[in-house]
């Protein structure tokens, strides 16, 4: 299946909230994903939550650990130097193969003005590697970096990071999600997405993690977020 971004999906600026197009992505997968393979992914999820992996996340009112990231051109980028200037939003994603990663992106990308407006920079952190964040960036004409974070040891940091049961490796496998070309090592490790909002001081404002990927804060509420606290 080819996922289409969203200016593919509708030649109009899009409106619609990222739940409904997530509901479209996802009614999309129960028409053409065998129940079989949704299943297990379902299960990769459940066992997730059954490990209460989101208790065990950077908090907010917690110091955000600094960083320095390639960004998908190869650039360093310094959370130390983007915090001098700004707050930060941090969004950590799967990859560019995960259709609710893309739909999130673009969803931010359409609202970064507005990030922008009310004293706020976008990074978005994955572990895919420099080449792979180019392409994701080039395809999808996203307006602020994609980073990449080898190994997941930011993520890692933040909480966030689990690995690939191998029961839904050989479903990766098949699809052609090939994690450790993406991601350039062979350890399966992916972070559970989440976003936070980072002071200026580096304390925490604002942490949210779900490792049922379909579900993603509305790029309305983090704006909200970032307005109320000033």
């Amino acid at each position: 299946m080819k996922w289409r971004s969203l200016e593919e999906s509708t030649p109009a600026t899009e409106t619609r909230s990222l739940r409904e197009i997530f509901a479209e992505r996802k009614q999309l997968i129960a028409q053409y994903v065998p129940p079989e393979i949704q299943a297990v992914h379902a299960r990769a999820i459940a066992e997730l939550q059954a490990q209460r992996i989101v208790e065990r996340i950077l908090p907010v009112g917690a110091k955000a650990p600094s960083f320095e990231l390639l960004d998908h051109n190869g650039y360093p980028v310094s959370s130390t130097e983007l915090l001098r200037e700004h707050r930060l939003i941090i969004c950590f994603i799967r990859g560019r193969w995960c259709p609710f990663c893309v739909g999130q992106l673009e969803a931010m990308n359409r609202i970064l003005p507005e990030f922008e407006r009310a004293g706020a920079s976008l990074v978005v952190i994955s572990p895919q590697t420099v080449q792979q964040s180019f392409f994701m960036h080039d395809q999808h004409k996203l307006r602020f970096p994609l980073l990449s974070d080898p190994g997941n040891q930011l993520a890692r940091q933040f909480g966030l990071v689990y690995r690939v049961p191998d029961y839904q490796q050989a479903i990766y496998r098949r699809a052609f999600i090939n994690l450790p070309l993406a991601n350039g090592d062979e350890t399966w490790g992916l972070p559970i997405p989440a976003t936070y909002i980072i002071d200026r001081d580096s304390a925490v404002l604002y942490a949210t993690a779900d490792p049922e990927y379909t579900q993603r804060p509305e790029p309305g509420d983090i704006l909200q977020v970032l307005r109320a606290r000033g």
